[in-house]
This record gives structure tokens, sequence and C-alpha cells, in this order.
């Protein structure tokens, strides 16, 4: 099959990669010339494991490539992906389809042939059918079929979900529709992952129902996380036991700091205009994005009380800035409202990242950044876990201890445990346990 993937983001270039790794004939088109100059130079615009290898495999067996020219690989096509930005858009948190609709313009004039256009980026409810407006307004004559598929990678396992899904969802009802996509996935079929078609409008809710239904599952442990903290229960425990329940089950039931990311606050933000649009009211939804919130304000306060009430003059040593492992991405990230909740206190910040920091410094200028762990930590009165990086699940506690001023950690993703910080020494505060004396 060939594949024209229009978008070259975290989700067109990671889906082109893995299309193309199926054994699929992929183009991936951007309309930013310097990022697919560097993706010719083999070089990755973003931090995904396994991803930069993935590329240059398929690169170098020819069944992927990159140009700024859409017209040639969507004429060429079977199936043109579109797999481009739709940020909040400012004011009333609808997602901003500017960028989608651009695309499905340029594709409808490059049509040549049965071709299905597919809606992969995350859109609100009929979108599909805008799509397809604009593609038979633009070119009359183009048979098409514009279907919705989709996505549910993780970042930082995005590979790994893409090639052995839970499910893939694809929105269509035309036979030849099903039929493409049906080929374009068929080398799944292996890994007995569950091709499911649905209408297109189902297809486009389901992605936004997901999100939504994961954050609240977040945001519902912190809360438990509050009153565990408030009751003295451990919140880690209670996530174990409501788990095992197969019901509910064990995944994104740890308790931190709050959700970020590209996805869950944005996406959640759309599902409210798309129902209030609809005069329908999503109360469950609009707390958990009003909890969210609140939550990552507040970490700043527990940090203060860690402290003894003040961080006028403290240095405070942040690990962890992206929004979770395994990705430079710091959309959202609950370390922008933690670190900027600090500096407003009077506090001075250091921070490390493993692969962050470049991302980080664009949205957090005024602190200082270093490239080890330990001298971030150096001198600090406070120091604070705020992403899980597997390189902090096992710092020397005697080292860090003996570089900080203070013997101070709060542990915003309960990465130790609190008897063993007490044995070391520590003043240890974490999320939803009970805390433990010094030794």
């Amino acid at each position: 099959m060939r594949i024209a993937m229009i978008g070259t983001g975290y989700v067109g270039l990671v889906s082109g990669a893995c299309f193309a790794d199926f054994g699929h004939q992929v183009t991936c088109v951007d309309k930013d010339a310097d990022k697919i100059a560097a993706l010719h130079r083999g070089e990755i615009p973003i931090f995904e494991p396994g991803l930069d290898a993935l590329v240059a495999a398929n690169v170098k067996a020819r069944r992927l490539d990159f140009t700024t020219d859409l017209s040639v690989p969507v004429a060429e096509a079977d199936a043109v992906f579109i797999a481009v930005g739709t940020p909040s858009r400012r004011g009333d948190g609808h997602a901003d389809l500017t960028f989608v609709y651009a695309a499905a313009r340029e594709i409808a004039k490059a049509l040549s042939g049965f071709t299905v256009v597919v809606t992969k980026s995350t859109v609100p409810v009929g979108t599909g059918d805008e799509v397809e407006r604009l593609i038979r307004e633009a070119n009359p004559q183009a048979d098409v079929v514009v279907a919705s598929n989709p996505e549910f990678l993780r970042e930082g396992a995005a590979i790994r979900d893409f090639k052995f899904p839970d499910r893939v969802v694809v929105g269509t009802d035309d036979e030849r529709g099903r039929k493409v996509l049906g080929d374009v996935y068929r080398p799944l079929s292996l890994n007995q992952a569950p091709l499911m078609f649905t209408k297109r409008r189902t297809a486009e809710l389901i992605k936004y129902a997901a999100n939504a239904f994961l954050a609240t599952k977040i945001t519902f442990i912190n809360e438990m996380a509050d009153l565990s903290e408030r009751v003295g229960a451990d919140v880690q425990e209670v996530a174990r036991g409501i788990g095992l329940d197969n019901r509910i089950g064990t995944k994104f039931l740890h308790a931190g700091p709050g959700f970020g990311g590209s996805c869950f606050p944005k996406d959640t933000r759309a599902l409210i205009k798309i129902a209030q649009d609809h005069d329908v009211q999503l109360r469950i939804v609009e707390a958990v994005l009003g909890v969210n919130d609140n939550r990552k304000r507040a970490m700043a306060r527990k940090v203060v009380t860690a402290v003894g009430g003040s961080l006028r003059g403290r240095t405070v040593a942040v690990l962890g800035l992206t929004f979770k492992p395994d990705t430079d991405d710091m959309r959202e990230a609950p370390s922008i409202p933690l670190v900027t909740g600090l500096l407003d206190m009077g506090a001075k910040v250091r921070a490390h990242d493993p692969v962050g920091m470049e991302q980080a410094r664009r949205e957090l200028p005024d602190i200082d950044y270093f490239d080890d762990p330990y001298l971030c930590a150096k001198g600090a009165d406070a120091l604070v876990i705020v992403t899980e990086w597997v390189q902090y699940r096992a710092l020397d506690l005697e080292r860090l201890k003996c570089e900080m001023a203070q013997p101070v950690v709060i542990d915003l993703r309960n990465v130790y445990r609190p008897e063993d910080m007490a044995a070391h020494g520590f003043a240890y505060e974490s999320v939803g346990r009970p805390p433990q004396p010094r030794s």
C-alpha cells in the first residue's frame, strides 16, 4: 500500500515510521522545510525511545521518505492520513482545526483515483463531515472516502503501542474504505489486534471518551491520596486494593501531581466544549479538569509545608521536568506550575531532567539547569521529585544527603519507601502516604 502522512509531529512521524516498518510505502509531508531537511539528515525532532533507529532502518530500505510537497505523494496514495496539530483554541478550549482544514483543501487538489482520506489527528465529533465537504467543494470529481482513525499512543511507548495495540478504531461505513484500511492494518492481524469498524462520528468520540476516562481515573486516585493523608491510610495500597478488581484495573491509579501532556488537558477541554455546543453538560469531566488544575498549583504549597512554612531565600532542587518519563514533552507538565509557584514564593530553583531541559528552558527560563542530579541537589534546602524517570529510582541516598544543605525530600511520584528515607535521616513527604519520623 502507498501511504501519504500529512504532518511529521509526534503522531505523524511515529505512525509513518511504523506503517513503513509494516512494509508499506510511506511519504511523510510537512510544510516546515527545516524539519524535513533535518529528517533527511537522520535528525529526529522529538524524543521517543527507538524512533531514530526505526526511521533510519526504513529510510535505508526506501520504504520511508520525507517531503514538503504533498502533490505527488497524495496523487499516488491509496490512503492519505491527516496527522497535523489540533491545539486548544485560545479563549474557548475548542480544538483548533485550522491545520486540519488547510490540509484537506490541499489534499483535494492533488487527489487522483480512488483514495481514502483519514483523520488521525484528534478532532471533535463532526470534523470528518467538514473535511469531506471541503474536499468535495475543492474537487467535485474526487473519488474519495473520508474516514476517522484516532490514535491511542502513549508517549514513551508509542512504537510498541502502534505495533501491539489494544484496538484499532476505524470510522467509516463505506465498504471500499473499510477494505483499504483493513489492508493497511493487516500486518497487525498476527498480533491479534482487534480492528473495530464504527461510524465516523462514533470513532471521533471514542478518542475523546477514552482520554477523558483515563484522566478521570488519575484525578480520582489523586483525590483519594488527599483523603489518605488526612486519615492515615496509604494510597498505594488503596490503589492496589481497588485495582485488583478487574472491573477497575490497575492502570492509571498512580497518585501524583496531576496529569499533563499534549492529550489529556487539551482533549478534556475540547470534549467539554463539544458537549456544550450540543447542549449537554459533562459534570464529571468538568470536575476532573478543575480538580487537576488546582492540584498542580497546590504542589508548591506541599513543598512550603515540608520546609517549615517559608521558601524565601531557600534553594529547591527539582528532579524531572517533562510531564512523564521517556519523552521531552513539556506541554502542560506539572513541573511548570510547581516551579512558577516556588519562584513566586521566593525560592531559588535548580533543575535536572534526563532529556527535557532544552524544551524546559523555553517554559522556565528563570531557573538554573544542571546535567547531573547530584550537582542539582548540591546546597539545596529541599529536593522535589516531579517526574519518575528511572534515573531517579535508585539515587545514592547517602551521597544525596551529603550534597544537600537540608535533608528534605518531597516525592510527588512515590518513588521511594518512607521507611527507607527515614532510615537515611531524610524528612520525607510523599503523596497519599502517612509521613515517617526520621531515625
